[in-house]
């Protein structure tokens, strides 16, 4: 009985230390799991940042490309200053992202050297023309160096940005062999690059950011609204008439925009079976009423229409809808609908801020968007001053280099909500597109644009 009792003792003996092991394998594996899915939380965190970092240095030094181009060609110290004065800040955000990557120094000296020079460069050229002082042949020579490697770089950057976001290559593993990496994909951008330009540097080293002018459409004064002000019940009826009574099944209320930039009354609509996407949005202005927006949900499944036709095909719509001499100027393409931008036409002047935005489907012409916020804030007829500089004159003051392919007259909106009347050229220098202003009145370089031919449309920045 004894050795029985003796044997029950050490069996259950072995049991407890059986699930003692078990309990302990089980809390090892719960820390384990909890471990593993923090660290890869911590991950996903990580890498999170790093691409948002990468993507800012990525648009920063496009930027910075940009302004270079600009100031290659520009023709006054005003301008020159400004322009010089967005590299030095473009190039000091580029650098200050560039720190936020997971690299050691060594593999982003090369590209973090140029960065410093270009910011260092640029703000000394630009306390030049602040003062008026004209750059030297030289400096415009070091400038088009910059612009160089800038654009080399600033490709390299574009083509790391695609290898990383399809997979090809992560940040854990610029982390780990980081310094042979990352330093063959900017191996163009080289030391030698830079020592050429080390005397100037330290000969000045006491003194040591959707179409054009869209960002200056915002008016105070709201001229396009014109008319008396309208209740509920007339916007409606002005939102049926302008989408068509026949396509609606249904129009709905959605709310009153009282803070907005032009008060409106906003409606959604339930479209008729086959009528772009069933639904719709539009917004009518209270003043006036006018339409502000009206957007119509549509996919688009494949594109039959050529560019050049939709673009006809959104200026015979705004000729239907009351919105005369409206010319296009810029559009984008995306996912089978083409934005194009229309600015109106006061005789032979283009004016860029009375703006209306029409988006044209690709597969069959619907129109399926219109935006005219820029030509209800802007819109008026001007009053014209007389040209007292010449076609001759202004373009004697444009660069030498560039190759003009086209001359008009434009009324272009500023930062400070004021319009300044325009030569407008269009030329090209080493097969980059630039529009270049110079004022009517004054002869001053009043601003350059880079034009972009890309795939999707033709931009400016």
């Amino acid at each position: 009985m004894e050795n029985r009792l003796q044997d029950l003792k050490e069996k259950l003996k072995d049991k407890r230390i059986l699930g003692i092991i078990i309990f302990l394998v089980a809390i090892i594996a719960i820390l384990g799991i909890y471990t593993y899915n923090k660290q890869k939380e911590a991950t996903y965190a990580s890498e999170n940042s790093y691409n948002m970092a990468f993507c800012e240095v990525v648009d920063y030094v496009q930027n910075v490309e940009t302004f270079l181009a600009k100031s290659l060609i520009s023709t006054t110290p005003e301008h020159g200053a400004k322009t010089l004065t967005q590299v030095w800040k473009e190039a000091n955000l580029a650098q200050s992202y560039l720190a936020q990557l997971p690299l050691e120094i060594e593999s982003i000296s090369n590209t973090a050297k140029f960065l410093n020079q270009v910011s260092d460069y640029s703000y000394t050229l630009s306390q030049k023309n602040i003062y008026n002082e004209e750059l030297t042949q030289e400096e415009l020579d070091n400038l088009a160096k910059l612009h160089e490697y800038s654009l080399e770089l600033s490709n390299t950057l574009i083509q790391l940005s695609t290898d990383m976001n399809e997979g090809r290559i992560k940040w854990n593993e610029l982390e780990k062999k980081n310094t042979n990496l990352f330093a063959q994909q900017v191996s163009n951008i080289s030391k030698d690059s830079f020592s050429g330009l080390e005397e100037t540097f330290h000969e000045y080293a006491g003194l040591i950011y959707d179409g054009a002018f869209s960002e200056h459409l915002t008016s105070p004064e709201r001229r396009g609204l014109t008319g008396e002000e309208i209740n509920e019940e007339q916007a409606k009826k002005i939102a049926i008439d302008f989408i068509g009574e026949e396509k609606i099944e249904e129009i709905n209320i959605n709310g009153f925009s009282e803070n907005g930039n032009i008060p409106s009354y906003d409606f959604y609509v339930k479209m008729k079976n086959g009528e772009k996407g069933n639904n719709a949005s539009i917004s009518i202005s209270k003043k006036g009423g006018h339409l502000v927006y009206a957007m119509y949900n549509k996919e688009v499944q494949a594109e039959s229409i050529k560019e050049s036709d939709a673009v006809q095909i959104g200026k015979e719509f705004l000729q239907q809808k009351g919105y005369s001499n409206m010319k296009e100027t810029y559009y984008v393409k995306e996912q089978g609908i083409l934005t194009i931008n229309y600015a109106y036409m006061q005789g032979d002047v283009i004016m860029y801020a009375d703006l209306i935005k029409v988006k044209v489907a690709l597969d069959n012409g619907e129109i399926l968007g219109v935006e005219s916020t820029g030509y209800l804030n802007s819109h008026y007829e001007r009053d014209l001053p007389q040209i007292k500089i010449t076609k001759e004159q202004a373009q004697e003051k444009l660069n030498k280099n560039l190759e003009i392919s086209s001359i008009g007259l434009a009324m272009i909106p500023t930062e400070y909500q004021t319009e300044v009347y325009c030569w407008e050229f269009k030329g090209t220098i080493k097969e980059r597109n630039f529009l270049v202003y110079i004022n009517t009145q004054t002869g001053v370089e009043e601003d350059i644009l880079v034009i972009l031919d890309t795939p999707e449309g033709t931009l400016t920045m």
